[in-house]
């Protein structure tokens, strides 16, 4: 069984919004006995909120629901814990290695790392703009997905 962790700044957001949408995609595609995914904050600062209205609105319109979510912090011991510990963005690895100390068995990546656009997922707390937030998570996620599949 793969255990995937989703990490962003508060797990408000960007991180819940890829841990549902993965989730989707696992049991869209019949395999979601083959994997644990949870998501994580960096910081204790959103710490038991639960996912920020609009981002929830934005999976609602998808088809996606989040409700029991509530925000949690990644810990030192989430790095053995995990397979894979996949962040949003640049910051997110920095503060990541800051929590765990090292990543020996490079399994801290972001998750547009996955597709031919690199880079970080848009901060939507911050541009407002929930639909590309979205839209990034769910290409980044598939793009997981199928390389997951195919090892």
């Amino acid at each position: 069984m793969k255990k995937i962790v989703f990490v962003c700044l508060g797990n408000i957001c960007r991180s819940p919004m890829a841990e549902f949408v993965f989730k989707r995609l696992i049991r869209d595609a019949g395999v979601a006995g083959e994997y644990v995914v949870e998501s994580r904050a960096t910081s204790y600062e959103e710490e038991n909120n639960p996912v920020y209205p609009p981002a929830a609105s934005e999976l609602r319109k998808h088809g996606v629901d989040c409700a029991e979510k509530y925000a949690s912090r990644l810990e030192k011991s989430d790095y053995d814990k995990y397979d894979l510990i996949i962040c949003m963005e640049e910051a997110n690895v920095k503060n990541v290695l800051r929590i765990v100390g090292s990543d020996p068995e490079r399994k801290i990546v972001r998750l547009l790392d996955y597709t031919e656009e690199k880079g970080d997922i848009a901060d939507p707390y911050f541009t407002r703009d929930f639909r590309l937030t979205y839209n990034q998570i769910e290409k980044g996620c598939k793009a997981l997905l199928a390389t997951l599949q195919a090892e």
